[in-house]
């Protein structure tokens, strides 16, 4: 099911829990894909979650969606705008509020799964506002700590959880990269996993299962 009365347009994969509020994924795409990408996963996650795949707001041509634009200059060096990034970043926020009251959903289990792009926000969003999200499934991205809120250092993250993963011959976003992920949230004392897969920019069987065991550990 589309809907777009929210703030993101998103697809929406009901919860087999009727008795209570039920805890929620919410999935962002990455870099020019769509909401429809990430939902192929929907089916083989646990059914007691309420599952949400949300569509980037910035259409690309000729087609495809993103969070934030990514330019390259006169010497093929890549920059993002951290301007829509931080929107972006707002928006996600402010869309994790209207999913927990339109789906009833339960606002202390909101878990975000993100790939590239997705990972990239997923990140900003969970250390900006850890109140607002318990868990993080980051595939194949990495800490920009520039689109971060500048206070984040002052959060508490007792509550935050964060499984990474990444392709050890990634050609989009190198492998080193990811690497930093580990020490980075460390220093802020956050629990997470670091996993890696001898693949390119893309989830592998293995590393959807481990995601899927982490998850119920971690429920």
């Amino acid at each position: 099911m589309t809907t777009k009365n929210l703030t993101l347009e998103h697809l929406v994969k009901p919860s087999k829990n009727t008795t209570t509020k039920a805890p929620v994924i919410i999935m962002l795409h990455g870099y020019g894909s769509n909401e429809n990408d990430l939902f192929s996963f929907a089916s083989e996650l646990p059914e007691e979650y309420l599952i949400v795949s949300a569509k980037a707001p910035l259409s690309l041509m000729p087609y495809g969606n993103a969070w934030y634009e990514i330019n390259f200059d006169a010497d093929q060096n890549k920059f993002t705008n951290n301007e829509q990034a931080i929107a972006s970043r707002k928006r996600i926020l402010k869309f994790i509020d209207e999913v927990v009251e339109h789906y009833h959903a339960d606002a202390n289990k909101v878990t975000l799964l993100g790939f590239s792009q997705g990972a990239i926000l997923s990140y900003a969003a969970a250390l900006s506002a850890p109140q607002k999200v318990q868990r993080v499934i980051a595939l194949s991205g990495y800490i920009d700590s520039e689109i971060f809120d500048k206070s984040f250092r002052d959060n508490s993250y007792k509550d935050l959880a964060i499984f990474a993963s990444h392709g050890s011959v990634d050609q989009v976003i190198p492998v080193d990269w990811a690497r930093k992920i580990k020490p980075f949230l460390t220093a802020l004392n956050i629990t997470h996993e670091y996993h890696e897969y001898p693949v390119g920019h893309g989830v592998c069987p293995q590393n959807f299962s481990d995601l899927k065991k982490w998850l119920l550990k971690t429920a």
